[in-house]
């Protein structure tokens, strides 16, 4: 696959994350038209196929601002524990996600890392610059009788709130 200068320039614009991914969906849209040459076009088509969403989720709703929530939860109990009742209760609104209103939405649902919660700190980061405005401990990281403590809580919400994103103890418990 050929990519002329000014259809690089313009993939370099993808953030550096997504890149990869992002050059491979271009060159599967050109093969699928039977061509073999990148343009710029088809980078900027592809943009607006499979990026332009994610980057403008605020369009058509309200003009009050969207609320954007992270919810990190615990390595271990991601074995186990597919997010279901975390994701049930912020669309219903309930328990932990009751003070949003329609305008919020989940940007980011990740594990910790590990002990020492080694993940946490970079993922934040990933996310301010999308407009991240709180992060939700989820309730496996809370509970202490059905799971082992999290022996980390303490540390890993003062680094979340040491980046200026406001922090809530729990999701559905």
């Amino acid at each position: 696959m050929h990519w002329p200068k000014e259809a690089l320039k313009q993939i370099e614009k993808a953030p550096s994350f997504v890149r990869g991914m992002a050059k491979k969906a271009v060159e599967k849209e050109v093969r699928k038209s039977g061509r073999e040459e990148v343009t710029e076009a088809d980078v900027r088509a592809a943009y607006d196929k499979y990026i332009k969403f994610a980057v403008n989720s605020d369009e058509g709703k309200d003009k009050q601002k969207t609320t954007k929530i992270a919810v990190v939860r615990c390595e271990v109990v991601s074995e186990v524990c597919p997010g279901i009742a975390c994701f049930k209760a912020f669309n219903c609104r309930k328990l932990a996600f009751e003070q949003y209103g329609p305008n919020a939405e989940i940007v980011g649902f990740f594990t910790c890392g590990g002990c020492s919660g080694r993940r946490v700190s970079r993922l934040v980061e990933k996310l301010i610059p999308h407009g991240l405005d709180v992060v939700h401990l989820s309730s496996c990281m809370m509970l202490k009788d059905d799971y082992p403590p999290c022996p980390h809580k303490a540390q890993i919400k003062r680094s979340i709130e040491n980046k200026g994103v406001r922090v809530v103890e729990g999701t559905h418990h």
